[in-house]
């Protein structure tokens, strides 16, 4: 059997796939450090017995190494996420630690035969929008006059309001640090890989959603925030005016398009978006999640606030994944409905809205509209 190493394998996508290999046959080991606040608790319960944990950081050089030992496959899922400005940290975690990995495979002639990196939607940043005449545009971010203004939406030099479309792989335009290293690990992977002959493929992944996304981290999004307050009887707050558009992907689709990816000769070297291939206001998905826990009277709170770097809109082109015969069986109701199931299993959940909002404003992430 085929020995997979999972880094970050403790994690929402990581432990999800790791089940899956260890399904089809493969060994798996697991290389996590357990980073709170995403492991709040230390060791998840969900972790699949069958597979080898490794508790260290993908920086070690030394423990990497040992953790290489025999693996023929690797899923780099390990990365930082965080609001805080902490900027070096994501460029040592993400970059280095991705650098790392592909240093090691070729000083020690290791017999890796495919390497899958997670990246993210949040690459492409606002993504490209077309005009009237339908020429296309790339907006880079949303100045904080418009913010403070509640000027959400983007518009050309007419004040023609500009229509956001389906972005492919082929645009980049990252907006922040943590974006900006999960694309330099896109470049790394590709550039090292095809270099040293190692079949590398990236996949962008768009809002995944479903169960053991993590209670704590704030980057977990929508599903966790909605899900929490209807859950405690309590309103959820929705930024700008709720029309932002997103599209949100199931955790077993993606799974499933990581073990294509695996498989696929097809796939290597290239960039795969992995979405949802349906759009959805945050307003719309906020009413999923309210018919889901039974709180169809119940409305969000719209207070006028923002958080400084969303994107207004992000959605991902994903034909190009559908070429190679993946698509997307999942609905956001059916992530909505799994994380429910997963929540109402979970204990002492009720500080964790406060300590989100507590350290959201600590940060100075969120802030209201001047009028």
């Amino acid at each position: 059997m085929s020995l997979v190493l999972v880094t970050g394998g403790a994690g929402f996508i990581g432990s999800h796939t790791v089940d899956r290999l260890v399904e089809q046959g493969f060994e798996v080991r697991i290389l996590d450090n357990l980073q709170k606040p995403v492991h709040m608790k230390g060791q998840p319960t969900y972790l699949n017995r069958k597979a080898e944990f490794v508790y260290g950081d993908v920086r070690d050089r030394e423990l990497l190494l040992k953790t290489l030992q025999g693996v023929e496959y690797i899923f780099h899922f390990a990365a930082y996420q965080d609001y805080l400005p902490d900027f070096s940290t994501f460029f040592s975690v993400n970059a280095v630690g991705t650098a790392l990995i592909y240093e090691l495979t070729v000083e020690h002639h290791l017999p890796v035969k495919k390497i899958v990196v997670a990246s993210s939607q949040f690459v492409q940043g606002e993504g490209l929008y077309t005009k009237r005449n339908g020429g296309l545009v790339a907006p880079t971010m949303r100045g904080l006059a418009d913010l403070n203004a509640g000027r959400w939406d983007w518009f050309d030099e007419y004040h023609n309001p500009l229509e956001w479309m389906w972005t492919p792989e082929t645009h980049a335009n990252p907006p922040n640090s943590y974006a900006i290293s999960k694309y330099t690990q896109e470049l790394q992977a590709l550039r090292l890989g095809k270099r040293y002959d190692i079949p590398t493929v990236v996949l962008r992944y768009s809002i995944v959603q479903g169960a053991r996304q993590s209670l704590y981290n704030a980057y977990s999004g929508a599903c966790r925030i909605f899900s929490l307050n209807y859950l405690l009887n309590k309103t959820p707050t929705i930024y700008e005016d709720g029309k932002q558009s997103r599209d949100f992907v199931n955790i077993h689709d993606v799974v499933d398009a990581n073990l294509l990816v695996l498989r696929s000769p097809e796939a290597n070297y290239e960039v795969f978006n992995v979405g949802g291939g349906k759009a959805y206001t945050i307003l719309e998905f906020d009413r999923i999640v309210a018919t889901e826990f039974d709180r169809q009277e119940s409305s969000p709170n719209i207070p006028g606030e923002f958080r400084l770097g969303d994107t207004r809109n992000a959605c991902s082109d994903i034909s190009k994944l559908k070429l190679l015969g993946w698509s997307p069986k999942r609905t956001a109701k059916d992530s909505v409905t799994e994380y429910k199931l997963y929540l109402i299993e979970q204990t002492d959940i009720g500080d964790v809205l406060s300590f989100a909002e507590k350290k959201m404003k600590d940060l100075d992430v969120v802030r209201r509209v001047v009028r």
